[in-house]
């Protein structure tokens, strides 16, 4: 079936329309990105617009008609720019009014006189180095690294920078070799490549927004409110894929540690003094044990960690770290009384207490009911049931 070249075009502002009511809409259902949709939202409405101006281009007298359209166009594609680049919290606004002011010289300049030149070839210039630097943005985001939406984004944002960049730069030269009436050929892959853009593109992007959401959700609900440690699933689901990964070359080992006296500071101090120990105790642990291990929030005031590649002496001087700078550090005022949180620990080994998550898990938790006995603030293992270095 043939399609006609004006059918693809009306086929591209339809669709850029379309993805602007889209995107606008969505931005009702993601408010940590609303400015950013609402950025897109405008970039393809604006580049609907352009191109539907450009069918009327030689309305006006001279060059005003292509060179009106031209930046409109122009403007869309560096709104692309904006709206991409915020979501990394960068503008481009000082680039942008540069491009677009050295846009409208270059037409100012050339006039009627060179309009079919500029507009066949020149114009190309600068859209190509707005969606190059487009596919720039998206390539350095961190925030969008893991999600496969970001990679066809930077595709279809470099490919469309590329094309544009051949024709400003190849195509005046394939014309003077092989004559105008390659521009006719020219401006059908334009046409082709241009609903391929302004398809894929906007749904792509709506696509990594929606997965940033979908990751966001996921993690809030891996993770607990008050410490911002992995909560008690995420516990069990991160330690059995850690656990699934160990041999006898790859020792683990386990913490279970459990704040002393909790619950007679919360009676008596009050639960905001007690989440604050929490708190405290939280960031004291996670920058104890580094990022590689699995530390969650299991119960009120009892934590887990999970070390990966620690054997027990190892574990045992991270556990120790743990008691001693918590004693030291976490220190509160009630009332002018001054409120001392220490903690207790109990160590357990791949080697000694069983490959399971579960048995690793109840052997520290023996160790650590040890310790509680003996006075809490210090660390046991659970190594045949023998005391290891006592921390007070």
């Amino acid at each position: 079936m043939h399609v006609d070249l004006l059918t693809l075009y009306l086929l591209i502002i339809g669709t850029l329309f379309a993805s602007s009511g889209m995107t606008l809409w969505e931005h009702q259902s993601h408010p940590r990105r609303s400015k950013e949709l609402r950025a897109l939202a405008a970039a393809y409405a604006t580049l609907a617009t352009g191109c539907a101006a450009a069918v009327f281009r030689h309305g006006l007298p001279g060059a005003w008609g292509s060179a009106l359209s031209n930046l409109v166009i122009l403007t869309g594609y560096l709104l692309v720019l904006h709206g991409v680049a915020l979501l990394s919290g960068r503008r481009y606004r000082t680039a942008s009014l540069g491009l677009l002011l050295v846009m409208a010289l270059t037409w100012a300049v050339a006039g009627a006189r060179w309009e079919s030149a500029v507009w066949a070839y020149v114009s190309a210039l600068p859209i190509a180095v707005a969606s190059g630097m487009t596919s720039r943005e998206l390539l350095r985001s961190d925030d969008f690294k893991a999600f496969q939406s970001r990679r066809i984004a930077v595709a279809v944002t470099g490919i469309h920078a590329l094309f544009y960049a051949a024709r400003a730069l190849v195509l005046p030269w394939l014309a003077a070799r092989y004559g105008t009436g390659l521009l006719s050929s020219a401006g059908a892959i334009t046409m082709y490549e241009g609903v391929l853009y302004s398809v894929v593109l906007p749904m792509t992007l709506l696509k990594l927004i929606r997965e940033e959401t979908h990751g966001q959700l996921l993690q809030e609900s891996q993770t607990d409110y008050l410490t911002r440690l992995g909560n008690r699933r995420w516990f069990f689901e991160e330690g059995a894929r850690v656990i699934s990964k160990v041999d006898e070359s790859r020792p683990v080992s386990l913490l279970a540690l459990d704040l002393d006296h909790f619950k007679k500071l919360n009676d008596r101090y009050g639960h905001k003094t007690g989440d604050e120990v929490l708190k405290s105790f939280a960031q004291v642990a996670r920058s104890v044990v580094g990022n590689e291990a699995v530390l969650a929030r299991i119960g009120g005031e009892e934590f887990a960690a999970l070390l990966p590649r620690h054997d027990e002496l190892r574990a045992q001087e991270v556990g120790e770290a743990i008691v001693r700078r918590f004693a030291q550090t976490v220190s509160h005022r009630v009332d002018g009384a001054e409120i001392q949180a220490t903690v207790s620990v109990g160590l357990a080994h791949s080697a000694d207490a069983g490959q399971s998550l579960a048995e690793l898990l109840a052997a520290a938790d023996v160790a650590l009911y040890h310790a509680k006995s003996l006075g809490g603030n210090r660390l046991e293992g659970a190594q045949n049931g023998a005391r290891l270095k006592v921390v007070r």
